[in-house]
This record gives structure tokens, sequence and C-alpha cells, in this order.
């Protein structure tokens, strides 16, 4: 089964602050975007939302967060305020070099206005996302531009989303010298490869696909067994899997852990899905 880590810290709470919906991209983008992701939230105050750190490069459209985010190493936190909605494209890995025209490395923990690489279409853009009466709209205005950007996808592009590809499809990945088999390359290349397509480390890569699925079955297990599930994830020890936990989320296994608990433990807040309105 192919994994996509989405890592939402937190989901419980997250599902009473903000609706949440994936769309597929226009076909002619297939190859390049994973899916879209449209939300929309109506509070009083204000939630700050965590997620955890992803492989993939996402371009957003929200109010205060338009931009192109590349692949990160520590918790993203983005605040949510009133009333508003927006998009976010979810990138394949491997696939985003022939819009940025340079090496994904360079977006490596930081994010660049959409004017950077898309020109003043990025501002129309996200001018047309801000006014849009529903998700389509939306969605037609933003494949509109990336259908304008795009180019074919190297050789060598390819080689690395299949990489990903393999990571995802396959949690008995767990060291660099088993995907560099898989891939028929040398770890060294496929170092490289990752550098120029992907923008992180193959070794980062499958260490934040075991960190989701650990912060995933943290949160659903009632009463996890630690070391169990540092055995599972292909994890020497737990006191290595700890710290690489701890690295990436800010609090170790049981902290994590307990907080989902008192997610789901808590009484729902009261939420309004809300159609789309000019703003």
């Amino acid at each position: 089964m192919r994994r996509i880590p989405r890592g939402i810290v937190d989901e419980h709470v997250a599902r009473t602050k903000f609706t949440l919906a994936r769309h597929a991209p226009a076909p002619a983008l297939a190859e390049f975007v994973d899916y879209h992701w449209v939300l929309n939230w109506d509070l009083d105050g204000f939630h700050d939302q965590h997620v955890l750190p992803n492989v993939a490069v996402h371009v957003t459209f929200f109010p205060g967060a338009c931009g192109v985010y590349g692949p990160g190493h520590t918790l993203f936190t983005h605040r949510l305020e009133g009333r508003a909605h927006g998009l976010g494209v979810r990138f394949r890995p491997g696939c985003f070099r022939p819009f940025l025209g340079a090496p994904v490395r360079l977006l490596a923990d930081r994010s660049v206005p959409l004017e950077d690489v898309f020109g003043g279409g990025g501002a129309e853009a996200a001018e047309s996302v801000r006014n849009a009466s529903g998700d389509q709209e939306m969605i037609a205005a933003v494949d509109n531009l990336l259908i304008a950007k795009q180019s074919a996808l190297a050789p060598a592009a390819r080689t690395a989303a299949a990489a990903v590809e393999t990571i995802a499809e396959d949690p008995e990945i767990t060291r660099v010298d088993q995907l560099a088999a898989r891939a028929g390359l040398s770890a060294r290349a496929l170092q490289r490869l990752f550098a120029e397509h992907v923008g992180c480390t193959p070794k980062w890569a499958i260490r934040i696909y075991r960190l989701n699925d650990a912060a995933r079955s943290l949160a659903d297990a009632g009463s996890p067994d630690f070391a169990d599930l540092a055995a599972r994830l292909g994890y020497s020890d737990q006191p290595h899997f700890t710290r690489d936990f701890r690295a990436v989320t800010g609090c170790s296994p049981g902290e994590f852990a307990r907080s989902a608990r008192r997610a789901v433990s808590a009484e729902p807040i009261e939420h309004k899905p809300i159609a789309h309105k000019p703003r």
C-alpha cells in the first residue's frame, strides 16, 4: 500500500477547527501532482495547527501563506484565524524541478514567494483562489497556472520519483543501501539524485515515512508498546527511535500519545463548515 505522509498533529482536534478535502489535479498534471488539498475554517479566535515534516514540495494559496514550501526537517506550524479558505498543492516528491528550474535542494527547510517560481501568474492565481465561490473554481485557477509552467520530466526525475515511491510502497525499506539496490544505483549516486530532484537525503526521506507511521500508530493506539513499535519501524532499539521522534516532533513518543488521547477525549468544539465567499 502506498503511503503518503500527511502529518496533521492532533487530528481529532484539527477536525473541529477546519474542514479538509482532497481533489485530483487535471489529467495533464497527474505525473507531477499527488493532489490538491482545500481547507475551510470559521473560528472565533485562532488555532495553531502543527504539521510533521514532509518530503514533498507544497505550493499554497492561503491568507498569509502564499508560497512554495520545500521539504522540511522540523515541525511546521500555521495559525488559522477568522473565516477563510484556501488551496494547497502536494507535488509528487521528485517532480517539482521542472517548475523550479533549479535543484530542489535549494528549497530545503525554506519557502519562497509564489512570484519567484511562477512570476505574475502566481499572484493572479492567488487572487482567483481568494475570490473563488467553490472548490472547483479554485482548482481550475491553480491547474491553469501549473499547466502553463510545466515541462517534461527528465529521466533522472522519473528515477527519483520512483525511488520515493519505493519507500512509500514498502515499509521494509529502512536503510539507504536497500533503497539504492532497488533503484540500481550506488548510495552516492542516489544521494546526488535526491539532492537534485527531491530536496532531501534518501536517509531523511526514509525517516520521514517511518516517523509519520509512528505518529499515526501512536495517535490510534490506546496503550502503545513503544519497544514493539520501534522494532516494527526498523529501529535497532527504542532509544534511537525516541531520539528521532523527539527531534522531529519536539516531544517523546509517550508525550505524543498522551496528547492524542487528550484530544480524543476532549469535548468537541462547534465548527461550521462554510461555503466560499468572495473576500
